[in-house]
């Protein structure tokens, strides 16, 4: 391990549960600060981003929860930027002092609650100087899912017209942005007290879900991305072209909507998100020249865990929430 001010000594804080449930189970422990085994840093988190599949888990919920039910207690997290603070031997692409964010531990490993982590280099881009290291704690899982839905899954084009479901939230207010920087006319549901959010991001329509059908509003569309699942994703198959794709995003339904649309005829996929530095250092960059920006509705320090699992679990967060372990 290069020379480093981290030492065994130090204890740090983390966020572990022993056993699945409601988030009373979250709670705050002390654990020595990790060494770097081979191809590993030490990161000194500054920001961990909260994701759905978080609280999902932490219920026994889907496939992450199948790979940890026998390694608790577990450290949750797959979302974090920091310091480098320890880099091991071998490690030649880091040094201590680096400025990173990534996608690390997906889905077995987590560990970002928490004030020091560890993370493979290789997982990791560099935080753009624009960008406090606690709101980039919240980009990669929720902008990668984005990316992979848009660019690999459903291959948005310029001049493609899409519907994006949920659109003020954590991975629609990514992709929403993404789409139009790409040059595609962008329509989005959302509440209406989003309406005005969304419309400064620059999506064209705005549709109340409360209030409106997308399928009588909307037809022949190139993509949906669907990232609210169930009666949602098969009612927008209405609003598709011959041609058009839809993605869904929530695992649950994924198969029902699939099945749904061969019997239409028509095309979609479900889809997981999985670690791409290179995808990463893509966003980065459009972070950095202002094409896209990152809205974080609320920071909450590591002791408010279980508060930041409450309103995470209510499903109307405006952007991402994470937790500011500094």
């Amino acid at each position: 391990m290069e020379p480093t001010d981290v030492s065994e000594s130090i204890l740090m804080q983390h966020v572990i549960y022993g056993e699945f449930g409601e988030r009373e189970v979250l709670q705050v422990a002390q654990a020595p600060v990790p060494e770097p085994r081979e191809g590993e840093v030490v990161i000194r988190v500054h920001g961990a981003g909260l994701n759905p599949i978080d609280w999902k888990t932490r219920k026994g919920l889907g496939f992450a929860a199948r790979q940890i039910e026998n390694r608790l207690p577990w450290t949750p997290g797959y979302d974090v930027a920091g310091e480098v603070v320890a880099v091991a031997e071998g490690v030649t692409t880091l040094a201590p002092g680096d400025r990173v964010m990534g996608m690390v531990g997906f889905p077995a490993g987590g560990g970002a609650y928490a004030e020091y982590t560890l993370a493979r280099a290789d997982e990791l881009a560099i935080v753009p100087d624009e960008l406090d290291l606690v709101t980039a704690g919240a980009v990669p899982l929720a902008a990668l899912t984005a990316w992979q839905a848009l660019f690999e899954v459903a291959r948005l084009e310029s001049g493609q017209k899409i519907l994006i479901h949920a659109g003020a939230g954590g991975v629609g207010h990514f992709a929403v942005q993404f789409a139009l920087e790409r040059g595609a006319h962008v329509v989005a549901t959302a509440s209406p007290a989003n309406r005005d959010f969304l419309a400064e991001l620059g999506v064209h329509e705005v549709i109340d879900y409360h209030t409106t059908d997308v399928a009588e509003e909307c037809y022949g569309l190139d993509v949906v991305l669907d990232l609210v699942g169930g009666d949602a994703g098969k009612r927008s198959l209405h609003t598709l072209s011959e041609t058009g794709v839809l993605v869904t995003i929530p695992t649950v339904t994924a198969d029902d909507i699939v099945s749904a649309a061969e019997v239409m005829g028509l095309r979609a996929h479900g889809m997981t998100v999985r670690p791409d530095v290179f995808h990463l250092d893509e966003i980065a960059e459009l972070i950095e020249d202002g094409d896209v920006r990152v809205h974080i509705e609320q920071a909450f320090p590591l002791d408010q865990v279980q508060a930041a699992h409450a309103l995470l679990e209510g499903g109307h967060v405006r952007g991402k929430l994470v937790l500011d372990c500094r």
